[in-house]
């Protein structure tokens, strides 16, 4: 049961976090609704029984990569001021609610017991061991793809940042 709450709860947050990285106008809070989905993906892995991977993910995922998407979408800058007005005039009440709720649900999930049956207590299947072995041989090319396509993606990104149409007219 405490497995199906967790998964309803951070699937929804998974979600929700998706959408505002593709929808939202504004890059940095889009880049905080992909940070939501990236945690809530090492939730799943912990759920999983993936205790490395989701130590991973938040490290390296979470950490230095978003890290590195927040200081590229702050090399390219954004040349409108912010609107500091509150459209929402509950709205932090209502985060604090939320949050304080959720810590709560938390609180009460975790009091429980997580192994339900005998035949759960397996060794994980996430251990070091495991991973490096699927990791060296099995996906090491999408691994390295993926990796490129990162690179690739943030040196465009400075490239774009640097470049600027109207010293060019200006040049020529």
């Amino acid at each position: 049961m405490a497995e199906l709450v967790l998964f309803i709860v951070f699937g929804i947050i998974a979600v929700v976090g998706g959408l505002a990285m593709v929808l939202h106008p504004n890059p940095v809070h889009g880049a905080l609704g992909l940070m939501a989905t990236m945690l809530s993906l090492a939730v799943f892995y912990v759920v999983n029984s993936g205790h490395f991977i989701a130590a991973v993910q938040v490290v390296v995922y979470a950490g230095a990569v978003m890290t590195l998407f927040l200081f590229v979408i702050m090399l390219i800058g954004v040349d409108k001021s912010e609107n500091l007005e509150e459209r929402l005039p509950l709205q932090r009440q209502l985060a604090i609610g939320l949050g304080v709720a959720f810590l709560v649900m938390i609180a009460l999930i975790g009091g429980n017991a997580w192994i339900t049956a005998p035949q759960a207590a397996t060794e994980p299947n996430g251990s070091v061991e495991a991973i490096a072995d699927l990791l060296f041989t099995e996906w090491l090319l999408p691994f390295e793809v993926t990796t490129l396509l990162l690179i690739i993606a943030s040196v465009g990104a400075v490239a774009l940042a640097q470049f600027d149409p109207r010293k060019r007219e200006e040049e020529e």
